[in-house]
């Protein structure tokens, strides 16, 4: 009788469960950062740009030259790894589901184009236009498949609808006709940022929640 195996697998299991805390207390604080870097690093960069318009502008002609570009660009880099992080733990809480396995692999590359628009500004040439054109499209396709996850648990019905909705926003907004494209730009980031932030803090509570079950 292996008086040792009881304790080598509670030794096991709580390594897996240090593990998943980690990443869903890391993940949260990442989900609630990103938006806050990114979006007040856009507000720093048109202050140094007073030949901003939203209405005849994109935003990543913040991203050309100067400080602004700095700030433009770093911030969607940084903000891109922090994404991923976010993702991964996301996946941690999704992992059982089909569409969430799914959307949470279409975060990931999400957060991943959402740095290389910032490595690749608009001065990098076409590739430019590529990475913004995918990371707006795989935005609305992630929240939308994250969401519907969510819902087929009673308990997150409710926050699985509201990720549905920021989807259809980030979708929905490139809808009408704009003469230019940073304010469905920035709505669609705006619906993303508020999303970010409840989902960092529901990962954060649920990180707090599984630490009290295990002890």
């Amino acid at each position: 009788m292996c008086y040792h195996c009881g304790e080598a697998s509670r030794v096991l299991l709580s390594s897996k469960q240090a593990t998943k805390l980690r990443k869903l207390r890391i993940a949260g604080v990442c989900g609630v950062l990103t938006p806050i870097i990114v979006l007040t690093s856009i507000l720093l960069a048109i202050h140094y740009s007073p030949w901003f318009n939203w209405t005849e502008n994109a935003l990543s002609d913040l991203g050309v030259q100067g400080t602004a570009a700095i700030l433009f660009n770093s911030s969607l880099v940084v903000g891109g790894v922090l994404t991923v992080i976010f993702a991964i733990g996301l996946r941690e809480i999704l992992l059982n589901k089909t569409l969430g396995r799914i959307g949470t692999l279409i975060f990931i590359l999400d957060g991943a184009i959402l740095s290389a628009i910032g490595i690749f500004p608009e001065t990098a040439g076409d590739i430019h236009l590529y990475v913004s054109v995918a990371f707006f499209m795989l935005l609305p396709m992630s929240l939308f498949l994250n969401g519907v996850a969510m819902m087929q648990e009673p308990s997150e019905r409710k926050l699985g609808l509201f990720t549905v909705i920021a989807g259809i926003v980030a979708a929905t907004v490139w809808m009408p006709t704009w003469s230019a494209v940073a304010i469905p730009e920035i709505i669609a980031a705006l619906a993303a940022s508020v999303w970010s932030i409840v989902l960092g803090i529901k990962l954060s509570k649920q990180a707090s929640q599984y630490q009290l079950q295990t002890e």
